[in-house]
């Protein structure tokens, strides 16, 4: 399937790095003006100024609604719009049983995964419906509905992402804002080498070999953009199944 998605303006968390650096890049080679939002701007900036004069690079804690809605901001004021949000910031660490675990960590996790899709979809939704439509995705995790021992903290956070995005969905599609998780399985990226060095749960004794590539999850995100991602709105799309590889276009 071609994918153009030129003319659109996506806005992506944790950019800095690993499927926040790789959806930029692709979003970016499809078209789309692209900004990369993070906590430390100076992977952002390198990435931006790699891509070209259709990236930005803005400062953006998720955890804090102020800078999420300022990063929404700047987004419509440089390239007139905002029509794609990719909320994909996210915290694993400090991987723990919660007897053992550290009450301001976890609690850290919760502001970033939770709180910080909750500060997305708050910012974009009013700009999205006034436009009249756009494309909100959640990165999601198998987490969301399974769980895995020292993984409270990801597996609570991930679980209410899915319910977040049932109810945007309800709330928004009416006004032609579609959103969808993606769920994506393991992929190599920081946060697999965190989770192999914990040696906590089957996950981290999976082989690297095993992880897909930040690069398949990019496109992905890039598919779930476009019309051919309707049929998942209000739901996560798995990227674990040879069907959902194939409906991207990954395998043959």
């Amino acid at each position: 399937m071609s994918i153009d998605l030129t003319g659109k303006t996506a806005l992506i968390t944790g950019a800095s790095r690993g499927i926040g650096e790789a959806a930029s890049r692709i979003l970016a080679g499809y078209g789309a003006n692209v900004v990369l939002a993070a906590r430390s701007t100076s992977d952002c900036e390198r990435i931006a100024a790699e891509i070209g004069d259709k990236a930005l690079a803005v400062p953006c804690d998720v955890a804090r609604y102020s800078d999420v809605d300022a990063a929404v901001a700047k987004a419509v004021s440089r390239f007139g719009s905002l029509d794609i949000l990719v909320n994909n910031a996210g915290l694993i660490d400090p991987i723990a049983r919660i007897e053992d675990s550290d009450p301001d960590a976890w609690d850290q996790v919760v502001d970033v995964n939770l709180k910080g899709v909750y500060h997305g979809l708050r910012a974009a939704i009013p700009v999205m419906k006034k436009q009249g439509g756009g494309v909100i995705i959640n990165i999601s995790s198998g987490a969301a509905v399974a769980a895995l021992e020292g993984w409270s903290h990801y597996c609570a956070t991930k679980a209410a992402v899915l319910s977040l995005t049932r109810n945007a969905h309800r709330e928004s599609i009416d006004d032609n804002v579609r959103v969808v998780g993606l769920s994506p399985g393991t992929v190599a990226t920081d946060m697999q080498r965190s989770i192999k060095d914990s040696g906590v749960n089957p996950v981290s004794q999976l082989n690297w070999s095993q992880h897909i590539s930040p690069e398949w999850v990019g496109e992905a995100i890039a598919w779930l953009a476009t019309d051919a991602g309707r049929a998942h709105d209000g739901d996560d799309f798995s990227l674990k199944t040879e069907e959902g590889r194939r409906a991207v276009g990954l395998i043959s």
